[in-house]
C-alpha cells in the first residue's frame, strides 16, 4: 500500500454492528472462492467401508506349520499370521513396506546383517526391498501390515512360503 492510498474500509452486514460476532460462529463464512481448490473426501477416496471380523476370513494353509488370513483395502493389506514353533519364513524381499505386530509368542528375525528376536507386544517395520527371513522361537501368531497389498499373496503366486521354489 502506497503513502496516498486510504485503508479500505470492511463491509459489515446490516444486521449487524462493527466489532459485533455471533455467538459460536467464525468470523465469517467460507466463500465458493475459498474452496475452489479443496476436494471433498468422498471424491478424493471413494473407498467402501469394509468391517470383517476374523472369524470370517478363512484359515489358509500354507505348509503344516504356517497358516494365514488376510484382509485387503484400497491401499493396505492386514494378514493375521500363524506360525507353529520351528516354523521358518525363507529369506525374501517385496517393494511392500512391512510392520509386523507380534501379538503371541516371538520371531527371530534375519535382518539386515542382524538377528532381532520379536516377542508379543513389539513391532518390527521393514523397509521395501530390505530382504529378511524369520523363525517362530514358539508357537506365534502376528499381525502383517503391508502397503502397498502383498499381489503375491493375494494372486498366490508366493511359492516361497509355501515350500516351493
Amino acid at each position: 500500500m502506497n503513502k496516498k492510498s486510504k485503508p479500505r474500509k470492511r463491509a459489515v452486514p446490516k444486521s449487524r454492528k462493527p466489532g459485533s460476532r455471533k455467538a459460536g460462529s467464525r468470523a465469517r463464512a467460507k466463500s465458493a472462492t475459498d474452496l475452489k481448490n479443496t476436494v471433498s473426501r468422498s471424491a478424493a477416496n471413494p473407498s467402501v467401508l469394509q468391517y470383517i471380523p476374523w472369524s470370517s476370513v478363512p484359515l489358509e494353509d500354507l505348509t503344516p506349520l504356517l497358516q494365514r488370513q488376510f484382509v485387503v483395502g484400497q491401499e493396505i493389506m492386514a494378514a493375521r499370521v500363524l506360525l507353529k514353533k520351528g516354523c521358518i519364513v525363507p529369506e525374501h524381499s517385496h517393494h511392500n513396506e512391512q510392520l509386523t505386530y507380534i501379538l503371541d509368542g516371538a520371531l527371530k528375525f534375519w535382518i539386515d546383517g542382524k538377528e532381532i528376536v520379536v516377542h508379543a507386544g513389539e513391532v518390527l517395520c521393514i523397509p521395501a526391498n530390505m530382504p529378511h527371513k524369520a523363525e517362530a522361537l514358539v508357537d506365534t501368531v502376528d499381525l502383517d501390515i503391508f502397503n502397498p497389498p502383498r499381489a503375491d499373496w493375494i494372486n498366490k503366486t508366493d511359492q516361497y512360503l509355501r515350500g516351493q521354489k
